[in-house]
C-alpha cells in the first residue's frame, strides 16, 4: 500500500480533493536567495543552489559541474521521480506503414511499432512520424508524447486508429478525478481524428523543415492509479516484485523512459538527424520531457510547455499547485519517497531550478500562459533565471534578466522563455517560438548559434 494512504488525515483530504479535481532539509550552505520576479513572492523564496555541493563546497568552474550534476540527478532519482532501471529491453522496431505522399504530398508519414519484448502481444508503443517530403534529409525532429492517441494530432485519415484508455462509464457519477477511477481500453472512434490538431500545428512544423514524432503516452503506461500493470514497468520487476520500491520510478519515469526509447528508433531512421532531436512536453508531459532530458543527453533541445510543479516551477513558491495536490490527485506520478513531502513543500531537497539546470548546456526553452495560475508562471520564469547561472558557468547564455518579460515578448538565448496570453494549452503562438528557437540551434551554421542566441526577440 502506498504511504499516502497510511495517513488517515490525508484520506480525509482525499474526499475534498476528489470533488475539486476534475482534470488534472537543506543545510544553510546549500541555500541561496534568488532574485525578484514580477507578480510573485520570489524575493522570499529560498532555493537549493545548483552551484553548491551537498557538503557545502562551491562549484567554481565548468570542470566541477559534472560531479555536482550527478549529485543533483541522484537526488531527483531518490526523492522525486524514482530510479529508472539500467536494464535494457530487447526492443524490436516494426514499420507498419509508409506513405511518401501524405498530407497532400507535404509529408512522408511513417507508423512504427516499438515492441518492448520479443513476445508477440507484449507491451509496445506506436510512433507516428511525419517527415517533410521536400526537405534535404536528414532533418531535425521534434519529439513529444500526446494525450489521446496519435490519430488526434491531425485529421489525416491514414493515421491508424489505435486503442486508448478511457474512463469507465460506470464511474461517471462518482465525483472522482479522472486519474483515480477505473479505466477501460477501447478502440478510438473515427470522430476523434484530429481533435487535438490545434495543439500540434503539423503542417507548420513540416513547412519549417522539421519532422514530428509523437507517441500516445498511454501506450507506455496508462495515466491512472493502478495503471502500472498495463504498462512497461512490470517488465523490470525482480522475481516476486509487484510494486516499485520507494525510490523506484513511477508513471512520470515510465513516460520519460518511453521518450528515450523513441530516440533509439530515430537513431536508425535515415530521414531524421539523431543529433538534432528537440523534445517538447505539455503539462504533465512537460514534466516527463524534462526528466527524460535530464537523464538522457541525446536530446539536443528541450522545451517545457507549462509543466508546473514537478516540472519547471518551484515547490517553494506559495502559488500554483502544491505537493499535497500532486500526491493526492496523482498518486501514481512520483516515487513513494516523494509522498513524505506532502504538506512540506519547502523540505523537498530539490526544486525546478535544479531540474532545469540538469539540461545545461543544451538549449532550454520554458513557456507559460498568463491565465494558467496552477502552473505558476512567475516561478517557472524564476527557475529559468536561476538555472541560467549554470549555463553561464558553462560558457552559455542564461536569460540575462531577473525581470519577467511582458506577455508575448519572448527571450531567446541558450535559455529561452515566454509567457503568452490565454490558458493552459499549446497554441500556434507557442509553436512559432519553439520553431524560431530550434532554428537558432538546430539549423544555424556552425559557430553562429551562440551569436544569434545573444539577442532578445
Amino acid at each position: 500500500m502506498r504511504p499516502l494512504f497510511k495517513n488517515i488525515r490525508v484520506l480525509a483530504c482525499l474526499c475534498i480533493v476528489f470533488v475539486l479535481v476534475a482534470a488534472l532539509p537543506l543545510s544553510e550552505a546549500a541555500q541561496s536567495v534568488r532574485p525578484n520576479s514580477k507578480g510573485s513572492d520570489a524575493s522570499k523564496i529560498v532555493l537549493p543552489d545548483p552551484l553548491i555541493f551537498q557538503n557545502g563546497k562551491r562549484v567554481h568552474n565548468a570542470e566541477a559541474w559534472p560531479q555536482r550534476r550527478q549529485e543533483i540527478l541522484h537526488q531527483f532519482e531518490n526523492q522525486v521521480y524514482g530510479r529508472t532501471p539500467a536494464k535494457r529491453l530487447p526492443l524490436r522496431f516494426t514499420v507498419s506503414s509508409v506513405d511518401p505522399t501524405a498530407l497532400g504530398g507535404q509529408a512522408i508519414r511513417k507508423q512504427v511499432t516499438v515492441h518492448f519484448t520479443s513476445k508477440a502481444g507484449g507491451p509496445k508503443m506506436d510512433i507516428l512520424l511525419y517527415v517533410p517530403a521536400h526537405s534535404p534529409k536528414p532533418v531535425p525532429v521534434f519529439l513529444a508524447l500526446n494525450f489521446a492517441g496519435n490519430h488526434t494530432v491531425d485529421p489525416d485519415p491514414g493515421i491508424k486508429l489505435g486503442e486508448v484508455w478511457t474512463r469507465d462509464p460506470a464511474t461517471e457519477i462518482s465525483g472522482l478525478s479522472n486519474e483515480l477511477v477505473k479505466h477501460v481500453k477501447r478502440q478510438a472512434p473515427e470522430s476523434s481524428r484530429g481533435m487535438a490538431a490545434n495543439q500540434w500545428q503539423v503542417e507548420k512544423i513540416l513547412a519549417r523543415g522539421y519532422a514530428l514524432a509523437t507517441i500516445y503516452y498511454g501506450d507506455i503506461e496508462p495515466d491512472f492509479d493502478g495503471g502500472i500493470k498495463y504498462g512497461a514497468r512490470p517488465l523490470f520487476f525482480r522475481t516476486g516484485q509487484t510494486e516499485p520500491a520507494p525510490d523506484e520510478w513511477e508513471a512520470l519515469g515510465a513516460w520519460a523512459w518511453g521518450l528515450s526509447r523513441a530516440v533509439d528508433y530515430l537513431k536508425i531512421d535515415s530521414d531524421v538527424d539523431p543529433k538534432k532531436i528537440a523534445v517538447m512536453g505539455f503539462s504533465r508531459l512537460g514534466k516527463a520531457a524534462l526528466w527524460a532530458a535530464a537523464q538522457d543527453q541525446r536530446f539536443a533541445v528541450v522545451i517545457s510547455n507549462e509543466s508546473g510543479k514537478g516540472g519547471a516551477s518551484l515547490y517553494r513558491s506559495k502559488a500554483g499547485e502544491s505537493v499535497e495536490h500532486l500526491n493526492t490527485a496523482f498518486p501514481h506520478w512520483f516515487c513513494a519517497n516523494f509522498h513524505k513531502y506532502t504538506g512540506h513543500d519547502s523540505e523537498v531537497p530539490v526544486d525546478g531550478n535544479l531540474l532545469l539546470a540538469l539540461i545545461a548546456p543544451r538549449p532550454l526553452y520554458v513557456a507559460s500562459a498568463e491565465q494558467d495560475p496552477f502552473s505558476d508562471p512567475p516561478s517557472e520564469f524564476l527557475a529559468g533565471v536561476d538555472a541560467g547561472r549554470v549555463y553561464e558557468l558553462l560558457g552559455k547564455l542564461g536569460l540575462g534578466t531577473d525581470q519577467m518579460p511582458p506577455v508575448e515578448h519572448p527571450i531567446m538565448k541558450t535559455v529561452g522563455y515566454h509567457i503568452r496570453a490565454g490558458k493552459h494549452d499549446v497554441t500556434a503562438y507557442d509553436w512559432d517560438q519553439y520553431l524560431n528557437f530550434a532554428d537558432m540551434f538546430l539549423k544555424a551554421p556552425q559557430g553562429r548559434a551562440g551569436k544569434e542566441a545573444g539577442s532578445d526577440h
